[in-house]
């Protein structure tokens, strides 16, 4: 935007930081938040502090450093109220996990280590954070955002002081991050109508146990080398030898071939032509098939059997069921792309098809919150500054996203969480 622009639509903006920011105890410290939002909003390659502040006639370097790095302002406030406006205006067919890199020189700025770099396809210097985002066609906004801390800075005293990283905050891999935020999400009242994940997470066997732990719908991509059992096979008992001894345990007989091998093995005739959306080139189309199977592998299998064992001292060997959706392209040699699923048998394959494929939305917002709105232009080195800035990315991108889609709506009329739970479809 330029600062015409801006000015055009700083009445909305005013009402929307005096709602989204009212948690924040100062005057001046939400008069700072107007203006970090209107830097962030104003055209300009860089969204550092030091460069806003120049376009900014009210900028001011040094007020917007102090409330950025070093104010004590709580986000997580903030952030619920964004998700609070955001859920029933959007209206989201998933919640998206997903995570974002960004480069950087040095080990001073939080977080910073040698670890593999999306924005560069390769192992680099750099920040990584996970985060869940509401999702539709549509349009999409960021939820909740967790930064992943590397484990050489789990013990690291000296830099975990100078970024101010509090005291109970330690490594967690990326897979417990991306469920901690649904967690909170929840305790707010706002509850996902499924899940959605690349292979990165969806491949994992013990989020995928976890989220159906917590009654969560999902539909996740996984890599073509997970093993899955046909949804008929059966474990049998082996025979067992001499009086003494513990009984065998059930077991299947074959070993468990990987996703990809089932798929190919179900033919051509089993895929169908689903068209899921309209793209800029018109219909986008491919072939899909959806079957039962069961998903092997002894993180899947050890907490089955220690669930059953407990319960009941024993277990027959059974492994649960979900569905498994390939993606054969027209054309293709091979399926290409694969999903698991919790979702009910009855769900029809398009409907399990638009959910997988909602990610697109994400991919296709992330240049605006990356470079548009500073995204990964944060210059400082602290756990609280960080997590203020990309709070203050998420106000924005939900401002925008609101003149979006309602232009009209009443800014400061405030909307329930209770609506934004019911108010939502799968």
């Amino acid at each position: 935007m330029d600062a015409h622009e801006v000015n055009r639509v700083r009445a909305k903006l005013a009402l929307f930081v005096a709602d989204v920011f009212a948690s924040v105890p100062r005057k001046d410290q939400r008069a700072k938040g107007d203006c970090y939002v209107r830097g962030l909003m104003l055209d300009g390659r860089r969204k550092s502090i030091q460069a806003m502040a120049s376009r900014l006639p009210d900028g001011n370097e040094q007020n917007l450093q102090q409330f950025v790095n070093q104010s004590t302002w709580d986000p997580l406030p903030v952030q619920r109220r964004i998700c609070e406006r955001m859920l029933p205006l959007i209206n989201p067919t998933a919640w998206v996990i997903d995570d974002v890199s960004v480069p950087k020189d040095g080990r001073m700025s939080v977080a910073v280590a040698p670890q593999y770099c999306g924005a560069l396809g390769k192992r680099a210097n750099c920040q990584v954070a996970v985060s869940i985002h509401a999702a539709t066609d549509t349009a999409s906004c960021p939820l909740q955002w967790q930064l992943f801390l590397p484990k050489e800075w789990a013990s690291d005293i000296s830099r975990r002081t100078l970024t101010r990283i509090p005291p109970e905050v330690t490594h967690r891999e990326k897979w417990r991050l991306a469920l901690d935020m649904p967690d909170t999400l929840a305790a707010w009242g706002m509850t996902p109508p499924a899940v959605v994940a690349d292979a990165a997470y969806g491949t994992n066997a013990h989020l995928r146990a976890a989220l159906s732990d917590r009654g969560i719908d999902y539909v996740l991509a996984v890599r073509a080398d997970v093993t899955a059992h046909p949804f008929d096979a059966q474990p049998v008992a082996p025979v067992r030898h001499g009086p003494v001894g513990c009984w065998p345990q059930p077991r299947y007989r074959d070993p468990a071939p990987s996703v990809a091998a089932l798929a190919a093995s179900l033919g051509r005739d089993a895929f169908t032509p689903v068209t899921w959306r309209n793209g800029s080139r018109g219909e986008l189309r491919s072939r899909f098939a959806a079957v039962r199977v069961r998903p092997a592998g002894k993180a899947v299998e050890r907490p089955v059997k220690a669930a059953a064992s407990a319960e009941q001292g024993w277990w027959d060997g059974v492994l649960p069921d979900c569905r498994l959706l390939v993606d054969w392209p027209e054309g293709a040699e091979a399926p290409t792309d694969y999903w698991l699923s919790n979702l009910p048998a009855s769900i029809p394959i398009v409907d399990l098809v638009r959910l997988a494929k909602v990610r697109w939305r994400i991919e296709h917002d992330y240049p605006e919150l990356k470079h548009g709105l500073g995204l990964d232009h944060f210059e400082g080195r602290s756990w609280p500054g960080w997590h203020h800035h990309v709070t203050l990315v998420t106000a924005t991108h939900a401002f925008l996203t609101e003149e979006r889609l309602a232009p009209k709506v009443p800014w400061s009329a405030p909307l329930s969480t209770r609506s934004s739970t019911s108010s939502r479809t799968p």
